[in-house]
Order: C-alpha cells, then sequence, then structure tokens
C-alpha cells in the first residue's frame, strides 16, 4: 500500500479530539490502522497508530518482538512497512515516516 503522508495530511480534516480522528483514520485504512501504544506526554495523553504499509513485513517485525532474545533488524525495509500516527486526546496529528 502506498501512501503519501503529505497528501493525507492536506486531505484529513482538523479534529476536536481523539475520538474523531481515529474515526477518520479507521475510515481511510480500516484494518491497516492498528493502535500500538498510549503514553502522557506534557500532561496530555497520547495514542500511538501504525498505518501498515506492507502487511508482511510488519507482521514479521511485530513477531519478533513476541519471541525472547535480541531482535536485530537487518535493512530499512522494515521501518518502511509502517508509518506512525500520533494523536493526542484534543485530536493534534503528527505522522511520521
Amino acid at each position: 500500500m502506498n501512501f503519501d503522508l503529505t497528501t493525507i495530511s492536506n486531505e484529513m480534516p482538523d479534529f476536536e479530539n481523539h475520538d474523531q480522528a481515529r474515526q477518520w483514520f479507521n475510515e481511510q485504512f480500516q484494518e491497516r490502522f492498528s493502535l500500538v501504544n498510549s503514553d502522557i506526554v506534557n500532561g496530555k495523553k497520547v495514542y500511538y497508530y501504525h498505518i501498515i504499509k506492507d502487511q508482511s513485513t510488519y507482521q514479521q517485525y511485530m513477531e519478533s518482538f513476541a519471541k525472547a532474545g535480541e531482535h536485530q533488524i537487518t535493512n530499512f525495509e522494515t521501518f518502511e512497512s509502517y508509518s506512525t500516527v500520533e494523536i493526542n486526546e484534543e485530536g493534534d496529528i503528527s505522522l511520521s515516516l
């Protein structure tokens, strides 16, 4: 799945909260949009999602974390298999790679 983060950024509306943003991304990317973590940053809850571009490579990468031992990444392709979306509780968005 190829997509351009600039195009996504330009096409997405302004969101009032996390739920609105999550719903929009779910509609756009369906099963390729996956929650991976959340944290408190500067007093605000931030949710970290992945938009999965290459399901096979991404699945191998994520499964490697389920195994005990050292995790070796041998090429950059792993990081090209997804993009990260950060959504805070106020609906602010940050997109990366």
